[in-house]
């Protein structure tokens, strides 16, 4: 009995591990037809800061082409989060991403600069509203979760 119910238990954490590793590759296939790069060869960081935090995308610099696309997309983002659009998070991860509603509200509050870096780039996102902090910050630890960079803060 006690055998059959280790083996029931299995197959239940084998198929929820399959319906994850599904999801994350889904995410992964939307991120790379928003980003225009492929999501297993570049690497994401995203890091709260006092004031905010940031958002790094970088590849092998030696690829020239995905460094420019990573540099375009960044660039982009940076504007459409500085109106207080967020679909491509939407679109990326298939809901709503916590703190972008707090985000869009607080859009005349927070400033959102492009750095380039080598192999790709950064969204330094700024704020000096304790409300927008939070929400960036929760932004950010959404983000590391879902695309499974891990928690570095």
């Amino acid at each position: 009995m006690r055998l059959g119910w280790l083996v029931a238990c299995a197959v239940v954490l084998a198929a929820r591990l399959a319906a994850q590793d599904s999801a994350f590759r889904a995410l992964q296939e939307r991120g790379k037809t928003a980003m225009g790069v492929d999501q297993y060869t570049s690497a994401h960081r995203f890091d709260p800061l006092p004031d905010g935090g940031r958002i790094v995308l970088v590849r092998d610099s030696t690829d020239a082409a995905g460094v420019a696309t990573i540099r375009a997309h960044l660039q982009h983002i940076s504007r459409a989060f500085a109106v207080g659009e967020f679909a491509i998070p939407g679109f990326v991860h298939a809901r709503a991403v916590p703190g972008t509603r707090v985000m869009a509200v607080k859009q005349n509050a927070i400033r959102y600069v492009f750095h380039p870096l080598q192999g790709g780039g950064e969204v330094r996102i700024v704020t000096r509203d304790s409300a927008a902090v939070r929400a960036v910050h929760e932004f950010l630890a959404f983000q590391r979760t879902d695309h499974r960079v891990g928690d570095r803060h």
